[in-house]
């Protein structure tokens, strides 16, 4: 029911003055939603169109060629700063039109007002942000799905490098100038054991023995296990050494040293793999660590200037 009050002083016989009618405030509502979707939607928008168009400045000033465009430090912090100027200019204006577009409130008190006011800005930027999280997310969701299946590939590349065993490496070698050659993971270092020796004598065995008989497959498999276990063993070394005299036509001495020669190269190309797979991946996480860190602080400033801007606007819209 309304509720009315009379005063009591009657002025030269005049009928008694009335105020409005007051409407009972435990049936009202603190919240104007439309203006809260009003605003939520007008800064979700504008934010949607404030990172498209810095992803594309950014795609701008990025190359992949050595030398060209920007480095990628200046593109993480130009990046860094754009955010935060799209949550400022986006949350101030949906804040801003929260605060003006909600229906006005009558018999308040001015604390109460500007209470009401910061919780529809902030309300508003609250929605807006979701709203924004999920179309970008939908947008980007099949991009950051092919990066990951990418690095799942490279990263299974690596592991089978040091990982390969021997039957996988013996049908890579069937033969020395196909599989052997360059089909395998280990072929080219099959191909550096089996390579003629420039000063063998002119009668030394070719090596261009090839079938399941020439020893490729099993120097195939001594260095894929040597690999896997990160160590030659003299026995394997012995073998693999007098499979290499047999078909370049060097000494067992020196064909032992060209095994050991060979699998210390093939170690360290590994480990220099995995240390650029290492390196790699920390730089990936230092780069997810500071763009989580600059899109909380960019969150919270948003939500303050939503809550600051509605308060402005509600001012604007008693007046």
């Amino acid at each position: 029911m309304n509720t009315y009050a009379q005063d009591a002083m009657p002025v030269s016989g005049a009928a008694v003055r009335v105020r409005e009618p007051v409407a009972d405030e435990a049936v009202r509502s603190g919240v104007s939603w439309p203006a809260i979707f009003a605003g939520a939607t007008a800064a979700a928008a504008l934010s949607l169109i404030m990172l498209l168009l810095g992803a594309g400045m950014g795609l701008g000033l990025s190359s992949p060629w050595e030398g060209e465009g920007a480095e990628a430090r200046t593109i993480g912090i130009a990046g860094a700063f754009w955010i935060m100027f799209t949550q400022v200019v986006a949350s101030g204006l949906g804040g801003y039109l929260a605060g003006r577009l909600r229906t006005k409130w009558s018999g308040l008190r001015t604390d109460e007002v500007k209470f009401r006011d910061t919780a529809h800005g902030f309300l508003a930027w609250g929605l807006a942000t979701l709203v924004t999280s999920a179309l970008i997310a939908s947008i980007a969701g099949s991009a950051l799905g092919a990066t990951a299946r990418a690095g799942m590939q490279a990263a299974g590349s690596v592991a089978s490098v040091a990982a390969s065993g021997a039957a996988g490496l013996g049908a890579a070698s069937s033969t020395r100038s196909g599989e052997a050659g360059g089909g395998g993971p280990m072929g080219y270092w099959v191909d550096s054991l089996l390579r003629r020796d420039p000063g063998a004598p002119a009668g030394a065995p070719a090596a261009e023995a090839s079938g399941p008989g020439s020893g490729t497959a099993e120097l195939g498999g001594i260095l894929a296990n040597a690999m896997r276990t990160g160590s030659l063993s003299p026995e394997d070394t012995r073998y693999a050494g007098q499979i290499v005299a047999q078909r370049t036509g060097l000494s067992q001495q020196d064909a032992e040293k060209r095994v050991n020669d060979t699998f210390a190269r093939a170690k360290a190309a590994l480990e220099d793999t995995k240390n650029k797979a290492k390196a790699a991946a920390d730089a990936a996480r230092k780069a997810s660590a500071y763009a989580s860190l600059w899109i909380f602080i960019s969150l919270v400033v948003g939500a303050l200037v939503a809550a600051y801007c509605a308060s402005l606007g509600g001012r604007g819209r008693d007046l």
